[in-house]
């Protein structure tokens, strides 16, 4: 089959499109055929090089897969042949306790597609049975292909982590991103009122296009003067974050009293400072948060065929121009998900 592959680490240029054998689905496993793959900020820091990630090269990439099932491994119960499919981008033992009690994310063994096993630049993909969702019937591979890791993300930040309520304001950073354009809607679905805060007053418009109430742009004006004029002095009850290093003093500025800031990345470095009379004086709280469980995807995708919830398509690219995906994404233009096409 034909694939984008990684031999070593470094800039978009390792990326090289090769032959390479079909994989055979084992026990209880199914063989996709892609036809769409969206790539993550994950995909460049992989390419890059991790620490303590141990690849086994040739590495594909990819982990948000929307394609068809192709064929089923021995034992599999998985839908037949042919059948749209969406995969879930975090892979578990679905048998320790952590499993069995539906947080499959804190399965000592979890792994994402394309980090810790082949992803989706490829023609195909092979996956535990439990990994296959029903693709929205509404939506095309490329706009399906939008949803999973961002969604699942963004899901579980604001809901089993931040708990947010009805009523209180959410300060989404990084708006224009994947996770934040999935973190406004989910706001916004949630009763809150959203305030997107991105470096564009384009991605601004496109942010206010998706249902945020107030839009700050971060690189021309004071993040935290423009909080708190918009609260009446209050500050916001969360701020959704994951640039790092960069806006991390400010978003806890943004904080109301008892407010919660949580990140689930470091795009700008993850060498944060706090000053801890700040946090037990003004009762903050800091969470972290990644990806998320199989369920709460199921949740998301609920809401996503009910039109409530909708993918972000940037752009596409044919899979053999995922070096160029890469250089789009590292240029921090895109508002919403970049997407390979894949060939049937």
């Amino acid at each position: 089959m034909k694939a984008v592959v990684l031999r070593r680490h470094g800039g978009p240029e390792v990326l090289q499109t090769e032959e390479v054998p079909t994989p055979e689905p084992g026990p209880k496993e199914v063989r996709v055929r892609v036809a769409a793959c969206a790539l993550n900020h994950l995909d460049v820091w992989v390419r890059r090089g991790l620490p303590n990630l141990k690849l086994t090269y040739p590495h594909i990439l990819g982990s948000d897969i929307a394609g068809t099932v192709d064929t089923l491994g021995p034992g599999a119960h998985a839908p037949p042949p042919g059948s749209p499919v969406l995969l879930s981008p975090g892979v578990s033992c679905r048998a320790c306790a952590r499993c069995i009690e539906g947080r499959d994310d804190l399965c000592p063994r979890y792994g994402i597609l394309g980090e810790n096993r082949n992803g989706g630049y490829a023609d195909c993909v092979v996956v535990p049975q439990e990994n296959l969702l029903p693709m929205p019937p509404r939506l095309k591979p490329e706009e399906a292909a939008c949803i999973p890791l961002v969604f699942l993300t963004a899901w579980h930040m604001l809901l089993p982590r931040a708990q947010i309520r009805p009523g209180e304001t959410v300060l989404v950073m990084a708006a224009g991103s994947g996770v934040g354009s999935a973190a406004l809607q989910i706001a916004r679905l949630h009763g809150c009122t959203v305030i997107a805060a991105a470096g564009s007053d384009d991605k601004l418009q496109k942010a206010r296009a998706l249902g945020a109430d107030h839009t700050i742009n971060y690189t021309r004006e004071d993040l935290v003067e423009r909080i708190r004029a918009l609260t009446g002095g209050h500050g916001v009850e969360v701020v959704a974050d994951h640039t790092g290093t960069q806006f991390w003093d400010r978003s806890l500025r943004c904080l109301a009293h008892a407010g919660r800031l949580v990140t689930v990345g470091a795009t700008s470095g993850f060498d944060a400072r706090v000053d801890l009379r700040h946090l037990f004086f003004r009762r903050l709280s800091l969470l972290g948060s990644t990806m998320g469980s199989t369920g709460d995807l199921w949740e998301v995708l609920r809401f996503v065929e009910q039109g409530r919830l909708r993918p972000v398509l940037d752009s596409t690219f044919p899979l053999e121009e995922a070096p160029q995906a890469h250089r789009r994404i590292e240029k921090r233009e895109v508002f919403g998900k970049v997407v390979l096409r894949v060939p049937s």
